[in-house]
């Protein structure tokens, strides 16, 4: 009888403290363990059981996501996954915590001191926040996605289909606006204008640089800026003026209703100049760029020469260089030595390097940064639903082709823009058709005028040489296009 007795009973609790502490942390790494050693089968193998599934159900889903990035993106920008994910992992915290205080409550010695009960206090507390702290990241990542998700991108404006997100489009054009709002200035200005269009099965990039100072820029009929600033001259001022203007006299906005009337006006004003139907715009402060370029952690660049940027006689190394945020915006912005339209094509450069280098680990292991700087400096009406498939479109561009098209001298004349040929240029460089050659009212208008369109070429001459009287047959400054086929990122930035 004592022998069946002693077989039924209960295993004994451990005898000293450090042992019951010991299987408590057992528990926090295998969760159940402590219960069966305490002789509580059920509830161990139960706990332990749902463990095991939880793990397995995890590692499924890194497996299937892995390869899936439309999904997940999906699951990283629609608000009801952020939800589940940050409830989830809320649950989980507290019920691996209860585990965790069960289990020393199972296992503890039936008598110990104060010293001993307040060490173990110490123990358990700090294995319930060990156990709670990468559900606390998990919660913390998904409620910062919710923020930045509803705080940047709102509701879709038209039916949304996820079978053809594009609505049958070949191409998707994004307007990229760089405004420079520096404290010694009055407003915005938009000083970098790029419409990249993308081809939406293979991610190919054509971007159409437009200088800030285009001039006599047409505006779309029936608008109210087309009646303040009729043709033939239309808008006294530059391109890059236009996002101040509509700011600060909100009648002239084509939708004065949109998040952004400014921005929003900009991009339908390009398209109507470029004959382009531009989708999106989106609009960052050149200033909280240095913020994204350091949450990526720098670009790398090459150098054949130094650049020089700034009033104190500063300067960017020849060579290999890894730029900080500071650097890639002056990378991008200095005209020392240089000019506007060699700025344009550092520019360029800088968006294929970004585009290259920014990969999914670098941006989810900076996500908090990354969604803070962007949060406090970007501006777009891109919807909600669109964005896991910008996210595959993005995927597809790093690895694609990039080209430009730079609508600067000497292929378009700025002060004297011809909008029809500078429109043939355009359709020219998103088409397989050959390119269109200037129209001869181009050649009439700007004669005389230096760097106009249809300018005569000198027999043995190349287009840059004809235009800036050097000797050498290109540019020599990153980037810079000339000619009026759109021409390779690759080749022109180092």
């Amino acid at each position: 009888m004592g022998r069946r007795r002693r077989l039924t009973e209960s295993p004994s609790r451990p005898r000293s403290t450090t042992r019951a502490l010991l299987w408590t942390a057992a528990s926090a790494v295998l969760p159940g363990v402590a219960h069966l050693r305490a002789g509580r089968r059920l509830a161990g193998t139960v706990i332990l059981a749902c463990y095991l599934l939880l793990v397995a159900a995890l590692v499924a889903g890194v497996l299937v996501l892995r390869d899936n990035l439309v999904l997940s993106a999906t699951l990283a920008t629609q608000d009801h996954w952020l939800l589940i994910a940050g409830i989830g992992s809320f649950a989980v915290a507290v019920l691996w915590m209860t585990v965790v205080v069960h289990s020393y409550a199972v296992t503890r010695p039936e008598r110990s001191g104060w010293g001993g009960r307040i060490a173990a206090g110490v123990v358990v507390t700090a294995l319930c926040l060990a156990v709670a702290a990468p559900a606390a990241a998990v919660g913390y990542a998904s409620y910062t996605a919710y923020d930045l998700s509803n705080t940047l991108f709102g509701a879709a404006q038209e039916p949304h289909d996820d079978a053809d997100p594009w609505n049958g489009q070949d191409r998707v054009n994004v307007l990229l606006l760089g405004g420079d709002a520096g404290k010694n200035r009055y407003g915005m200005r938009t000083d970098t204008m790029i419409v990249a269009s993308i081809d939406v099965e293979t991610g190919d990039v054509v971007l159409i640089g437009l200088p800030r100072n285009l001039e006599n820029v047409p505006f779309p009929e029936g608008t109210a800026l087309a009646e303040r600033y009729p043709a033939p001259y239309g808008f006294d001022n530059l391109l890059n003026e236009v996002y101040q203007t509509v700011s600060e006299d909100p009648a002239l906005a084509i939708n004065p209703y949109a998040s952004d009337p400014g921005a929003d006006t900009l991009k339908q004003v390009i398209g109507f100049a470029l004959d382009l139907d531009i989708d999106y715009y989106a609009l960052v402060d050149m200033q909280g760029f240095e913020d994204i370029i350091d949450a990526i952690g720098g670009i790398r660049v090459y150098l054949e020469e130094p650049l020089p940027y700034g009033q104190r006689g500063e300067y960017i190394d020849a060579g290999w260089q890894t730029l900080d945020g500071r650097e890639a915006l002056w990378y991008g912005r200095t005209r020392v030595n240089s000019d506007d339209y060699s700025r344009m094509g550092r520019q360029g450069c800088l968006i294929k390097y970004v585009a290259e280098q920014a990969a999914p680990a670098t941006l989810l292991t900076s996500f908090r940064s990354l969604a803070a700087a962007a949060k406090s400096t970007l501006r777009t009406d891109i919807p909600q639903p669109k964005l896991p498939h910008f996210v595959e479109l993005a995927e597809k561009a790093s690895s694609a082709d990039m080209e430009t098209l730079q609508l600067s001298p000497p292929q378009v004349n700025t002060a004297y823009p011809d909008w029809e040929h500078i429109r043939a240029l355009v359709r020219g460089a998103l088409s397989d058709a050959p390119q269109a050659s200037p129209s001869p009212s181009a050649s009439a208008s700007a004669e005389g005028v230096p760097g106009a369109e249809g300018a005569a070429e000198t027999p043995g001459q190349t287009e840059w040489q004809e235009y800036t009287g050097l000797p050498e047959p290109t540019p020599d400054s990153p980037g810079r296009q000339v000619g009026d086929e759109a021409a390779a990122l690759d080749e022109l930035c180092p």
